[in-house]
């Protein structure tokens, strides 16, 4: 009796572990080690992958050899001794299979990640960075675009199948744009090859890229994350409708009438005035969600015919579907990217061409966005599209009615979501430092993101096993309508929190409160960024100590002769005003924390704040807002001082 319980027993622990453990019959690795990988110089390094339980393997590089033993799980692991730069080289495995790797370089391996402004590739900013996607030849500067992929009950084993590319004008469109430019400063500067690992998904808030170990202090957080694991609370919230109290959609008229909207043959009826850039909601068309057609009849000078070129409209909310000549030339599905459409050369005709842009949006502010370009691109010419066209309704969506249920949760949004799925995988993978960018998700509880910051640092340099690992962050930039008078700020209070997080050891925050647009959370310049976030590491990592990486950074304030003096951190060469102006964008308060616009100074290295409208003042802030119209003090290395409060 008591073997067949042995013998059960066995059973059990063997198909216990089949079905909780991949089997693998030969060897496999995670994708990040693969072809044209980077690995980190300088530091041991560790090389794993998976095989049959108790398989031998034998890992070659370099002239060495290193051997290991599949533990019952499968998962085996060397590690290779610390490495100076170089390459190309090749590693060989040999398990029941081989396997060889080709292309490798030694040289630092940067972590990126965070939003969407991080996710952002040189192809989406093309116009402003063509020449340096056509001047992009940089084999030791690789990337690996992490696939984005969730999971809410734990680390996964490996991420979706990537690779790494090296910058070349082709695969560079494909690099986070701020993590190229940062890569291509340190490479052009000191030589070693770069390996970018960008890991980063768009509109995801800090907690989902957060480790539920990195949650120990946060037990609201860990609530939620129990409760993300119950398969029963999940489906609850599946979503439902009573469709049967739903009214039906009516058709777009513009596609279903006999011929469509954008025919050349149509003949165009009731069709009404409207500007381009502007939201139709103020231009006479009150709260329409639905679909709004826009049509103008241009003529293409003689001289520009025969020839293809570019349409540039701008940014569109939300959707859109261009025709010219009854061609469809282009369409994007959501409001962010700007449009850029390319055209043959036989698509223009002499004499009347005809452009029709249908546009769907179904909530907020449909159209086109202001300040953005809307031209026609020939060659080096432009033809202007902003002004006066032609507009009729094709659609107007009607609210649902009736009883609906909860809609559900987005995965990418939910604690440890991200950290599971898109960094726990390569926690094994050494790499020189972090480079974030992230917090626009976070904006509307700035003040709680300093800690959460700070968890985030902690969580990532303790699943790494590098406790001093570098981390050096992106201050969020200016954004939004621009207000005039003093006032509070979710933006702010964010960027405040991430200014209190330079406190931890072997952190920098770039400051980019110059480099917004107040109209595009996106902004174009993204090469400013990644040069800030550049000369952070340059001085901290690669050996330019004199080199002035930050701009004026609040250090104290003291209170003298009705004025506040204010004293700054990496003043570098001097303060100055960068436009030759009055300091602008500094506001003072009294006891009662009343902000009033201030005037402002330099006095040597400090600068002198006053209002004759306060008598006794006790605070000051500085670029206080959103958006702040005219954030003026810099460094003399024009560098921009960051944004901060005294009435904390």
């Amino acid at each position: 009796m008591k073997k067949v319980h042995i013998k059960l027993s066995i059973l059990i622990t063997f198909f216990s572990l089949v079905y909780l453990f991949p089997s693998y019959a030969q060897i496999k690795l995670p994708a990040l080690v693969s072809d044209s990988m980077v690995l980190q110089r300088d530091i041991p390094l560790n090389i794993w992958g998976w095989a049959s339980p108790n398989e031998k393997v034998k890992v070659k590089f370099q002239g060495k050899s290193y051997n290991s033993i599949a533990n019952v799980k499968g998962k085996w692991q060397v590690k290779l001794p610390a490495l100076k730069a170089g390459g190309p080289f090749e590693m060989y495995f040999k398990g029941k299979n081989e396997i060889v790797l080709k292309g490798i370089l030694i040289g630092d391996v940067w972590l990126c990640s965070g939003q969407s402004n991080m996710v952002h590739q040189m192809g989406i900013h093309n116009v402003t960075y063509e020449k340096d996607i056509a001047e992009a030849n940089f084999p030791e500067i690789r990337q690996f675009w992490v696939p984005t992929a969730t999971n809410m009950n734990g680390p996964e084993m490996d991420v979706k199948k990537s690779g790494w590319k090296p910058a070349n004008p082709k695969n560079v469109e494909n690099f986070s744009a701020v993590a190229y430019f940062f890569a291509r400063d340190i490479h052009q500067k000191h030589g070693v090859p770069i390996g970018i690992i960008n890991s980063s998904v768009g509109g995801t808030p800090i907690e989902a890229w957060t480790s539920e170990e990195g949650f120990k202090d946060f037990p609201a957080i860990q609530a939620i994350i129990s409760k993300n694991r119950d398969t029963t609370y999940l489906n609850s919230l599946k979503p439902t409708r009573n469709l049967q109290n739903s009214p039906k959609q009516d058709p777009d008229k513009g596609l279903t009438e006999s011929t469509k909207w954008f025919d050349v043959a149509y003949k165009p009826v009731g069709w009404k005035s409207i500007n381009i850039p502007g939201y139709w909601e103020d231009q006479g068309i009150k709260d329409l969600n639905g679909v709004v057609w826009y049509r103008r009849e241009i003529e293409i000078p003689d001289s520009l015919l025969s020839k293809p070129g570019k349409l540039h409209m701008g940014r569109i909310v939300d959707a859109d579907r261009v025709y010219i000549n009854g061609k469809e030339v282009g369409n994007t599905t959501y409001l962010y990217p700007q449009r850029r459409y390319s055209f043959s050369k036989d698509l223009f005709k002499k004499g009347k061409n005809i452009i029709v842009i249908r546009v769907e949006n179904s909530n907020g502010k449909g159209g086109f966005v202001p300040d953005k370009p809307y031209y026609i691109a020939i060659g080096t010419q432009k033809i202007d599209l902003k002004g006066t066209w032609d507009y009729k309704v094709g659609q107007v969506f009607i609210p649902l009615e009736g009883r609906r249920g909860p809609m559900g949760i987005s995965e990418q949004n939910q604690p440890t979501a991200l950290y599971n799925a898109m960094i726990a995988p390569f926690i094994n993978y050494k790499v020189k430092g972090v480079l974030w960018y992230q917090g626009e998700s976070n904006s509307g509880s700035g003040k709680g993101y300093e800690k959460l910051l700070s968890s985030l640092i902690s969580d990532w340099r303790t699943k790494f096993s590098q406790p001093q690992m570098p981390f050096y962050y992106v201050q969020l930039p200016n954004f939004g309508d621009a207000n005039y008078l003093p006032t509070e700020s979710g933006w702010a209070l964010l960027r405040e929190s991430t200014f209190k997080a330079l406190k931890i050891p072997n952190t920098g925050m770039a400051v980019a409160i110059d480099l917004g647009e107040w109209n595009d959370i996106h902004p174009d310049n993204k090469k400013g960024v990644g040069d800030r976030l550049a000369l952070i590491a340059r001085h901290y990592n690669y050996g330019e100590k004199d080199l002035i990486y930050s701009g004026p950074l609040y250090e104290s304030a003291t209170i003298v002769d009705k004025k506040i003096v204010i004293n700054f951190n990496h003043i570098g060469s001097g303060l100055i005003s960068n436009d030759g102006q009055e300091l602008a964008e500094f506001a003072i308060a009294g006891v009662d924390k009343k902000f009033v616009w201030a005037k402002a100074k330099i006095v040597g290295n400090k600068v002198e704040v006053w209002s004759d409208h306060v008598p006794e003042p006790k605070y000051v802030r500085y670029a206080w807002a959103d958006n702040p119209v005219n954030p003026n003090l810099y460094n003399k290395e024009n560098l921009p001082a960051s944004p901060f409060r005294t009435d904390d």
